[in-house]
């Protein structure tokens, strides 16, 4: 269905006095419905319901600029943001003088803290593990960072012996190192202490260490014995996503620092806050929704989302197990890897793959019932396929 641009009024009056979805967007919702049944290879929680914050969707929230200040424009939820902020600061433990904000999604976060790494170090060359997300090297490339990618351990962290090696060819210059706290395909930790120790032994004086913490950060911050990867663990900047574990609704992010640029710009005369984030103008629902959330679980309820959902993974493993699948997992990660299914189990579960290898998620909200209907039809496909 096309609108007709020629008869906008008629359009925009049927917009206002149904407040009822059209056909096209029930088969949307539909369509939606039903993937997520099978959806069980990429990380999206789908166990906080966000429809009582339905009524903000009738007004504009425009976080425009600095989170720090409101500025002229008044249809934004700063002030959430900021006590946001303010817990993810704990709970990563940053140091005074840290800075932030919520942003469009895990991508944003990397691009400023890579951004905030060249501002410090503008002669640095940028080192990321070859299971790193995919916008790391992106960010590099839009800031023009020299890129250099390092080998990874088989269960998909950074090789720290090839960071060791590799930085010490480029020891005349600053690095920016990303580290993954989750990788991609297995949720792979990589270790911020053992980076630091590789750039010592490397000689490199001067570093910058960003933490990619998009799938697993809150997950491991609120777990006992938590590996290094944090604010205090010498991370000088980290970023999460909202729509993964939180399961926003809405693509956003969070991305905090040890402390922002040197140098502060001046407030825009139009908008009246500093220009401080990469996006200008930021969506404040994120902020909302990400708060919504917080308010809703605490730190209690995240921790015990947390365990359930490796719960849920365990109990994947065993299925795996009972069936003869190849299969294993890193310690306390949602995700399980198994050796590549049927075309047709990979297809409806939407189970991304490489090398010979598959993965499923066990975000909170996934459910012992799919893991036994995935596992019951990968059964199936095994029967079927033995002489």
């Amino acid at each position: 269905m096309t609108i007709n641009l020629n008869r906008p009024r008629r359009w925009l009056r049927a917009a206002t006095h149904r407040p009822t979805m059209t056909p096209r967007f029930e088969l949307l919702l539909q369509q939606l419905t039903t993937a997520a049944k099978t959806s069980i290879g990429f990380p999206a929680a789908t166990d906080i319901d966000y429809r009582p914050l339905g009524p903000l969707l009738g007004v504009l929230l425009n976080n425009l600029g600095d989170p720090w200040t409101d500025g002229l424009q008044p249809m934004h939820a700063k002030g959430i943001e900021r006590d946001l902020l303010d817990y993810f600061a704990q709970l990563f433990r940053a140091p005074l003088g840290w800075t932030g904000y919520v942003t469009s999604g895990g991508t944003e976060g990397n691009h400023y803290g890579l951004w905030l790494g060249r501002t410090r170090l503008p002669n640095a060359v940028a080192f990321h593990s070859a299971a790193a997300h995919y916008s790391v090297a992106k960010a590099e490339h839009l800031l023009g960072l020299p890129s250099v990618t390092v080998a990874t351990l088989p269960n998909g962290e950074i090789d720290y012996a090839d960071l060791q090696r590799q930085a010490g060819q480029w020891r005349s210059r600053p690095a920016i190192v990303t580290a993954t706290i989750g990788t991609t395909m297995t949720e792979a930790v990589d270790d911020v202490r053992r980076i630091h120790q590789a750039l010592d032994a490397a000689g490199v004086t001067h570093r910058y260490v960003h933490s990619d913490a998009a799938l697993a950060g809150v997950p491991l911050a609120v777990t006992a014995n938590r590996p290094a990867f944090d604010l205090a663990d010498g991370a000088d900047s980290i970023s999460i996503s909202g729509h993964k574990f939180f399961g926003t609704p809405l693509v956003c992010g969070v991305v905090l620092a040890r402390r922002g640029p040197d140098d502060l710009p001046a407030a825009i005369r139009y908008t009246g806050a500093p220009d401080t984030s990469i996006s200008g103008s930021r969506n404040g629902l994120g902020a909302v929704m990400l708060a919504y959330a917080l308010d809703t679980l605490g730190t209690s309820g995240l921790s015990d989302r947390t365990h359930r959902a490796r719960d849920v993974a365990t109990y994947a493993c065993r299925r795996l197990q009972h069936l003869g699948w190849s299969h294993w997992r890193n310690p306390g990660a949602f995700t399980v890897m198994l050796r590549e299914p049927p075309d047709a189990v990979r297809t409806r579960w939407r189970l991304p793959s490489t090398a010979g290898w598959s993965h499923l998620i066990c975000m909170p909200g996934v459910t012992i019932r799919q893991i036994d209907e995935f596992a019951d039809e990968l059964g199936e496909h095994r029967s079927a396929t033995r002489p």
